[in-house]
């Protein structure tokens, strides 16, 4: 399929905006409108918590698309923001962290502008992104529209040359290096690909609690520590999975082999806003 031989209907009274995750999904986006909206805004907010492989991957993109991505930034920390909260870190059910650092530095970055956000869910999945209480944003899902699904997006990825973040190699979606969202094997990825990062993750579990002065832990019901105890097992159950799941899919890529075995899990899904 051409993804570039028609003219793509979008309204020129608002600012076209292409929010950025780092994830695949809103890197191919970010291709596909690349020659339909020439004025089109590319957008990361950072949280100062990224991944390594998250800034090399948009710089990556940013060489490819010609223009500069505008990077956002909080204006205050992870640590003061821990500090106001009163040191209970953030969990799936208390995403302070998504709130402070992502949508309140777009939603300032856009003010009250009329705006049309693009956001990069594909056709085959049966999810919502963000919603904005904005009146003024419109949101668009171009993959949606055109029936863009997981293949779809691969094959941009592929025929643009910028291919998977690097990260895909033992993490399933883009977010903080703590993400509160990753699977026991991908914190098992963190701690050895980035030890450092670990060890700073350690040190948040230690000091942060989960409310009512109980102890935080980044994963429910057990600490960092107690995964390094359980590291070879969860890593031999994990390659049994990845196996079972490639006689099951073949010809499917590696990284959507990796990402199926780690939703299938039972734990809960990502972050609407950080995993596009």
């Amino acid at each position: 399929m051409q993804y570039q031989d028609y003219e793509f209907k979008y309204d020129k009274s608002r600012r076209q905006i292409c929010p950025l995750s780092g994830g695949k999904d809103s890197t191919a986006l970010a291709i596909y409108l690349k020659d339909k909206v020439p004025n089109l805004e590319y957008v990361f907010t950072d949280t100062g918590a990224e991944l390594p492989e998250t800034y090399e991957y948009l710089d990556k993109l940013e060489a490819f698309l010609g223009k500069k991505i505008v990077r956002l930034n909080s204006d205050k920390t992870f640590d003061y923001l821990l500090k106001k909260n009163g040191n209970y870190l953030p969990s799936a059910r208390a995403r302070w962290c998504t709130a402070e650092m992502k949508i309140k530095s777009y939603e300032r970055y856009i003010g009250d502008d009329l705006i049309e956000s693009y956001v990069g869910i594909r056709a085959d999945e049966d999810r919502e992104g963000y919603t904005s209480n904005k009146d003024t944003i419109k949101p668009r899902y171009p993959f949606q529209e055109d029936g863009i699904d997981l293949g779809g997006v691969n094959k941009i990825l592929e025929e643009s040359g910028i291919g998977m973040p690097k990260y895909y190699e033992w993490r399933s979606r883009s977010g903080c290096y703590f993400c509160f969202f990753q699977r026991r094997i991908e914190w098992i990825g963190l701690k050895e690909r980035h030890p450092e990062l670990f060890e700073r993750a350690k040190e948040y579990e230690k000091a942060g609690y989960a409310g009512d002065d109980v102890p935080f832990t980044w994963i429910k019901g057990m600490s960092l520590e107690e995964l390094e105890g359980k590291e070879e097992e969860i890593k031999a159950n994990h390659a049994k999975r990845m196996e079972r799941e490639k006689s099951r899919a073949r010809g499917k890529h590696l990284t959507d082999v990796f990402k199926s075995v780690v939703d299938d899990d039972g734990e809960e899904s990502s972050c609407i806003v950080c995993d596009l």
